[in-house]
């Protein structure tokens, strides 16, 4: 009478595999006999390679948006601020409107500039 080394389950005679736990018997490392277990580890060893590339390409990406986004918020601190007409909040730089009283700012000409 056999048991399984993993489970303790009585295994029947000619088990290559535990009928309740799945692991290869005495008898099927005599047969190599091939298990679904060594199926799977070979569907998962290429579903690995296959991820690590889509990580890869993300990653990239990621880095690249942030890159982008980085730049896009420099741009934007790098802008002169706006001052409301009516309220003469300073607002960030590009604010069509004034956050404080909700008017709308009013863009300056390169005339008043000069």
């Amino acid at each position: 009478m056999a048991f399984c080394q993993n489970c303790g389950k009585k295994l029947p005679k000619d088990a290559l595999f535990c009928p309740n736990c799945g692991l290869k018997t005495a008898a099927e490392t005599e047969s190599n006999a091939s298990a679904p277990s060594d199926e799977l580890r070979q569907a998962f060893a290429k579903m690995s390679v296959e991820l690590e590339k889509a990580f890869a390409v993300a990653s990239k990406e990621i880095q690249a948006a942030f890159q982008t986004a980085r730049e896009n918020v420099q741009q934007s601190l790098q802008k002169e601020s706006a001052v409301c007409g009516n309220c003469s909040e300073k607002n960030p730089g590009g604010s069509v409107y004034c956050y404080k009283c909700g008017q709308k700012i009013e863009a300056k000409s390169k005339e008043k500039k000069e």
